[in-house]
């Protein structure tokens, strides 16, 4: 960071007066708190009972101990409840379509208002006797515990007690243990109604943050560094109380022979930005037990430019184009090897140069459900890229093109882009839009996110 960084960033945020109108209505942590609660209330009652009959699952146990928290408990705990208790032992079992989901605790308390307490220490006092208690009562036909070899979302069952929890089961209920892997990537990956409608205002947050951020009032060219912008993301979100599951990225692509586009597997350098440069974000935030992830990019207009150069829409058009034509490909039942395939097949034909690495966002930023390649793993990913496309599901659209720029002296220049698209009725819709426009500092027109 230069030396003038601390006086500009605490100049930025005086202006924020003037911006605060275009971000959503974002609640109040009590108010956040209700919600998220409602939510997982709906969750249990409207999703849970399906997935569990689709995989022929009557019993899940959930078993993590404070500090040490299973991915699964951190989505069903109640919203006052940041990690777990001791150890707690969530114990869901389906009595059947007439009686539905029985949610049981094994602990001290009720976990929320969904998982009544059913241990008394003071009658049993060994917490893993009481559970093996409950098991043997209700005789389920199969036990799924989170253990997974593909997923680390569905493999939250620590070492010692895995083997604690053997140690005490009979030998009939053992011979009951299946890994929840199926169930639980369904449960992480699976949108309500309400949480899809609530996507869109989470997207819009990001997409404003961005704006701001690529804009002149934070941007002035000679000055301002690529990480002046970062670190403005960073504290623009912790203004509005909300917070990010990754450090931001900022970077730079301009005519210049010796700057080369940075590499993936470490973090861009520092840079001054300056007129003529091709700004990139990689940006999310983390809102109501959600996350987005977003890549935008942003031209420095030159003092004689008025507009953004034609060059650069023709390039912006390619990556549309490559988006199309992944997101053509998505049908249910299709894997995420499939969809890779067959669209850098048709980009290629198309004579586009593509690179694809989309992935799920939900709980999780990298969330679980079909990896459609990895920007290190174009020919498929093992595991993960085998999981088949499911409806109502929200995925991260991250994908580059490759496009040589005649004005920049035949330099290659990636088209990096990043967009949230929920999965349904059978095709791929942009949460709040995508970028088709190249944002430019300083702002010449209203340049918006278009459609689909």
């Amino acid at each position: 960071m230069n030396k003038y960084a601390f006086t500009f960033i605490a100049l930025l945020f005086a202006i924020h007066s003037l911006l605060a109108q275009d971000i959503p209505k974002i609640l109040a942590l009590k108010d956040r708190a209700v919600l998220q609660d409602q939510l997982l209330d709906e969750r249990f009652k409207s999703l849970l009972p399906s997935l569990m009959r689709k995989q022929g699952i009557d019993m899940w146990l959930i078993i993590a101990r404070e500090y040490n928290e299973d991915p699964i408990i951190k989505t069903m705990l109640p919203s006052t409840w940041l990690n777990a208790r001791r150890r707690t032992i969530l114990l869901i079992y389906d009595k059947g379509e007439k009686e539905g989901l029985e949610c049981l605790a094994v602990a001290r308390y009720n976990v929320g208002t969904i998982f009544k307490s059913a241990w008394k220490p003071e009658e049993e006092p060994n917490q893993w006797k009481r559970l093996s208690a409950l098991i043997e009562e209700r005789n389920p036909k199969k036990i799924a515990i989170d253990v997974s070899e593909q997923y680390a979302h569905s493999d939250g069952l620590s070492h010692s007690e895995h083997e604690a929890l053997i140690e005490n089961l009979s030998q009939k209920s053992k011979e009951k243990i299946v890994s929840s892997e199926k169930l639980a990537v369904g449960w992480l990956e699976s949108r309500t109604p309400r949480e899809i409608a609530l996507y869109e205002t989470l997207d819009r947050i990001t997409h404003q943050i961005i704006a701001e951020a690529f804009s002149e009032k934070v941007v002035v060219p000679g000055v301002t560094t690529t990480e002046d912008v970062v670190w403005y993301l960073r504290e623009r979100v912790a203004e509005l109380k909300l917070d990010t599951w990754f450090h931001p990225t900022v970077d730079v692509q301009r005519p210049d022979p010796d700057k080369t586009n940075w590499p993936y597997d470490r973090r861009p350098a520092e840079d001054v930005i300056l007129p003529g440069d091709l700004l990139h974000c990689d940006f999310g935030i983390t809102y109501l037990r959600l996350n987005t992830d977003v890549q935008e990019l942003a031209y420095v207009l030159r003092p004689e430019e008025k507009e953004l150069p034609e060059y650069l829409r023709k390039a912006l058009a390619a990556g549309n184009k490559v988006q199309d034509i992944m997101t053509g490909f998505f049908k249910v039942g299709m894997t995420g090897n499939q969809i890779l395939a067959l669209s850098l097949r048709k980009a290629e034909q198309d004579g586009l140069v593509a690179q694809i690495y989309s992935h799920p966002v939900g709980y999780h930023g990298h969330a679980a459900g079909p990896a459609i390649g990895m920007w290190d793993m174009q020919g498929g990913v093992p595991g993960n890229g085998e999981y088949p496309l499911n409806e109502n599901t929200a995925y991260a659209i991250e994908l580059n093109a490759k496009v040589k720029i005649a004005e920049w002296g035949n330099k290659e220049v990636r088209i990096m882009l990043e967009e949230q698209g929920l999965f349904i009725n059978g095709k791929v819709h942009y949460i709040d839009g995508r970028q088709k426009q190249i944002l430019t500092i300083p702002r010449r027109s209203n340049i918006q996110h278009l459609g689909q």
